[in-house]
């Protein structure tokens, strides 16, 4: 059973940058495709980043391409989340997920979730 703890959520101004973190316990980082899901009030969970277990092979939305940074350190069993240039339209609860195989782009493959860490971003 894998846990996921993320942190490094906050208030933040357009145009700043936060870094999430995503602590794995019962499984290493690097054994599965690590994702990060975002999701606002009223919408559905949305795609944002995710780094495939072999290669660290990396994939962002389009929203957030050129902005956001998904990386992993092994040593610390942690995936992180580098977020630049934010804008009020990244404000959301953001997740961490685990294991999706090779479906890295859709929520309902990752078998693991965290309990989020809430993003605002101010205009």
């Amino acid at each position: 059973q894998v846990q996921l703890v993320e942190s490094g959520g906050g208030l933040v101004q357009a145009g700043g940058s936060l870094r999430l973190s995503c602590l794995a316990s019962g499984g290493t980082v690097s054994s599965y495709t690590m994702g990060w899901f975002r999701q606002a009030p009223g919408k559905e969970r949305e795609f944002v980043a995710a780094i495939s277990w072999m290669y660290g092979i990396t994939y962002y939305a389009d929203s957030v391409k050129g902005r956001f940074t998904i990386s992993r350190d092994n040593a610390k069993n942690t995936v992180y989340l580098q977020m630049n240039s934010l804008k009020p339209e990244d404000t959301a609860v953001y997740y961490c997920a685990c294991d999706s195989g090779p479906y890295y782009w859709d929520r309902y493959k990752y078998a693991y979730w965290g309990q989020g860490t809430q993003v605002t971003v101010s205009s």
